[in-house]
């Protein structure tokens, strides 16, 4: 067991020391220079020495005062650091998630909450580009890409497989195929089209169907606009059933008539290195579990 003074003397007297004045000790310690005095004094009848020469607007460390202070001086800094360090919480490791402005919008930024409840000790930075970032140059840490493949060097696994269909507000009243030239058809203008992209001419085609928009036509380059457009009532959209999921389950939506048209691939990618498969561990968990509620992967 310690056998050590009152903690109150030690401080007064540290204080007193680092200041050689008694008044601005009790300034800092918001007492009174009587009572500064008063834990000193006690000190030294604890210790049997003085400490002090007291002179009458000045006081003077004894030779046992300047041996004892810088020990009290690096006691008190130790234990101000421990407790600063536990009043001030650790910054947490923030890791950047990129994915296309459409998937970042409807599918991860609902889920955050969800993220923060699965993943307590990471902060996540959401990074909305229709663009593939290069993961290689650190300012990203892993990205969600929609596509046919992914490039060399880079880790990838699937988190599912995307599906089109047409798909409407019910307040249009739409039951099946022949009620398509009652309302325009909504379309997300694709940067490249080839015979895998699902659009409105590959369904018709897929469907035994001519072609036809009698009810006119609107188009949007973001598909997050288009998917807006049908739960307004606008018209019926050719879009991701991935993207549309929770409005399909809310009723803000509903999917009519098929057939469905298989879309691309959603990968989580990242570099293939045993420090990233560490580090990003608990949000590849995450995602791949939030994933796998949509069912099969495919």
């Amino acid at each position: 067991m310690r056998d050590l003074p009152p903690l109150s003397a030690l401080r007064a007297f540290e204080a007193a020391a680092r200041h050689l004045s008694f008044k601005k000790a009790a300034d800092e310690l918001a007492v009174t220079p009587t009572a500064i005095s008063h834990q000193v004094r006690q000190l030294e009848a604890w210790l049997g020495l003085r400490l002090f020469e007291r002179h009458v607007r000045r006081v003077v460390l004894t030779q046992e005062g300047r041996e004892l202070f810088p020990s009290m001086r690096e006691g008190f800094d130790t234990l101000s650091r421990g407790i600063e360090a536990l009043r001030t919480p650790a910054p947490q490791e923030v890791l950047t998630l990129s994915s296309t402005v459409a998937f970042t919008s409807k599918w991860l930024v609902p889920r955050v909450p969800a993220f923060r409840a699965a993943c307590p000790g990471l902060d996540l930075r959401l990074h909305a580009s229709d663009e593939a970032v290069d993961l290689r140059a650190g300012s990203v840490d892993l990205a969600i890409r929609y596509g046919r493949g992914v490039p060399e060097g880079l880790r990838s696994e699937l988190l599912f497989q995307d599906r089109f269909a047409p798909v409407c507000s019910p307040r249009l009243g739409v039951r099946g195929v022949g009620d398509l030239g009652r309302h325009p058809l909504i379309h997300f203008e694709w940067r490249r089209v080839d015979e895998a992209t699902p659009t409105w001419s590959r369904w018709f085609a897929s469907a035994g169907r001519r072609y036809q928009a009698p009810g006119g036509e609107l188009r949007f380059s973001d598909e997050s606009h288009a998917i807006q457009a049908a739960i307004a009532g606008q018209g019926i959209a050719m879009v991701s059933l991935v993207l549309v999921a929770e409005e399909l389950v809310s009723g803000a939506l509903v999917k009519p008539f098929g057939p469905e048209l298989e879309g691309f691939a959603y990968r989580l990618v990242h570099l293939d290195t045993p420090r990233h498969a560490e580090r990003l561990g608990p949000i590849r968990e995450w995602l791949l579990a939030e994933a796998k509620k949509l069912g099969p992967r495919k």
